[in-house]
């Protein structure tokens, strides 16, 4: 099963400069509990603002890059050909999709569960989401974030499932 794992606030902005235009640790908690002992997959920008692969995660790239230049406990694909065979061999598992938008949008044919953290906040951006047909997909869980001292903006996590 392919998800889609991102946080958006207006604008469906996903980015800023390479990072996250927000600092919402209740996001990266959430983010952290959804993928830690999962598959993870992302685009070269996304996970080298990683810095390192992240622990206790299987950690998947699809670049155009030369394979050499990523760790070699972390699957680099070069082509979404590549990608979607090794996700075919894995479909009793979830791998989930981290970004970037440009990942998002090759993958959006193929994605069966979104988990949206939305952000309702507008920050400045140079990244968004790409846009997704709702209409394909059943919200099934709402649940708002608690704001406080360190997660000072309104936000909640959704989860949607492909019909």
């Amino acid at each position: 099963m392919i998800s889609f794992l991102w946080a958006e606030s207006d604008h469906h902005i996903i980015g800023l400069n390479g990072g996250l235009p927000w600092h919402l640790p209740a996001d990266m908690k959430y983010f952290k509990e959804t993928t830690t002992h999962q598959i993870i997959m992302a685009g070269r920008t996304t996970y080298e603002s990683f810095k390192r692969p992240l622990p206790n995660r299987l950690n998947t790239v699809l670049t155009s890059h030369d394979k050499s230049e990523y760790p070699n406990d972390v699957v680099v694909f070069n082509t979404l050909d590549e990608f979607l065979a090794f996700a075919k061999k894995f479909s009793d598992k979830e791998i989930f999709v981290v970004g970037g938008a440009k990942i998002f949008a090759e993958l959006l044919p193929y994605v069966d569960r979104l988990y949206k953290t939305v952000i309702d906040h507008d920050f400045e951006g140079d990244t968004q989401m790409p846009e997704i047909d709702y209409s394909q997909f059943d919200l099934v869980s709402t649940k708002e974030g608690i704001i406080d001292d360190k997660n000072i903006y309104p936000y909640r996590f959704e989860i949607f499932e492909r019909k």
